[in-house]
């Protein structure tokens, strides 16, 4: 134990660099599959074809693909077409794109499950669909997407080590590279598995706090 307790004291500021870097592409990536998401889900329950069949296909498509071969894809094979991104920043798409197809069926799933009567009041008092949308449907589908949204945070936190397969130096690589260099394996991933399970137990604990926030309503 004091073996390791000192091997924390080396190692842990080197892991905190790759801590912030998994932060951030965790949170871009969050940020983005929520905006497209939303989008997939709200062509999905217009009711006009085209872009109820367009989403159904993107979702399809996405969700068949891995996500390494989409990380691959984005920083290898993008280039070719003009389209030349760091790591860093298709880490942040690639997985933000994996995972919009996750979150559009969560929130159409949300969105479904309020009353159509509701709805159909709405629109008798003159508010169109996105009105519709935006003042009665989303605010009640908030509380139904909340438990599964939080879910998709903590796989995307875990998911966010797939960026070291295009060489971001987050936490999973970094502890790699410091485990090959040391061969210490038993202290390096003991820390960095603490690490993780640092940064997704307050992601929990937010989520059961709004989701007993929103049951009080």
């Amino acid at each position: 134990m004091q073996k390791f307790f000192h091997d924390a004291v080396e190692f842990v500021p080197i892991l905190l660099q790759g801590v912030w870097l998994t932060i951030v592409v965790t949170v871009g990536s969050l940020l983005l599959s929520t905006v497209l998401g939303l989008v997939w889900a709200l062509m999905r329950v217009s009711g006009v074809g085209f872009l109820v069949g367009l989403s159904a296909s993107l979702i399809n498509v996405i969700r068949g693909i891995p996500i390494i071969v989409l990380l691959f894809y984005i920083y290898f094979v993008m280039p070719d077409f003009g389209i030349a991104l760091s790591a860093l920043q298709a880490a942040i798409i690639g997985l933000g794109i994996a995972y919009s197809a996750y979150q559009a069926e969560n929130f159409r799933a949300g969105i479904e499950a309020i009353d159509k009567g509701q709805i159909e009041a709405a629109q008798t008092i003159g508010m169109g669909w996105w009105l519709t949308m935006r003042r009665v449907v989303l605010p009640q589908a908030v509380r139904i997407i909340l438990p599964p949204y939080g879910n998709i945070m903590i796989m995307m936190l875990k998911d966010s080590s797939q960026a070291s397969t295009i060489t971001v130096a987050e936490l999973a690589l970094q502890g790699k590279l410091i485990a090959s260099s040391t061969f210490k394996n038993t202290s390096v991933f003991t820390l960095v598995a603490l690490m993780y399970l640092t940064m997704s137990i307050p992601l929990i604990l937010l989520v059961r706090h709004f989701e007993n926030k929103a049951n009080r309503k």
